[in-house]
């Protein structure tokens, strides 16, 4: 499946529009990637612990939307938005939404095998 934030993909033509689709993580902040946050904040630096987890979450989210839009039939999602929110002070959302078409002429075979997310092997 083919992914994208603009809302076409060069070299084919939206077929059908199948519908928004959507993908949701949430994740907790630990006590230790809390108390490496805080460190972090007095001498200053990358807080590598949360960009982990955020990129964790935001594979997740990924995953769900592609799900979705397998479902739907989709060969691409296109107009993909990302949002990240904390809350609670302890927990972090990634939401992603796009939505899913049918391409015109479009081959599942053209997608490269290596277009695998990590999360999915």
């Amino acid at each position: 499946m083919l992914i994208t934030t603009t809302d076409g993909i060069e070299g084919y033509s939206i077929e059908r529009y199948l519908g928004i689709v959507t993908g949701e993580a949430v994740f907790g902040i630990g006590v230790f990637a809390d108390i490496k946050a805080g460190f972090k904040d007095l001498v200053g630096g990358r807080v590598e612990s949360y960009e982990k987890e955020l990129e964790l979450a935001k594979d997740h989210a990924l995953v769900e939307m592609i799900k979705e839009g397998k479902t739907l039939g989709a060969h691409a999602i296109v107009g993909v938005d990302i949002d990240y929110m904390e809350f609670l002070g302890k927990y972090f959302m990634v939401i992603m939404n796009g939505t899913a078409v049918s391409l015109k002429g479009f081959q599942e075979k053209e997608v490269p095998d290596n277009y695998m997310l990590p999360i999915e092997k």
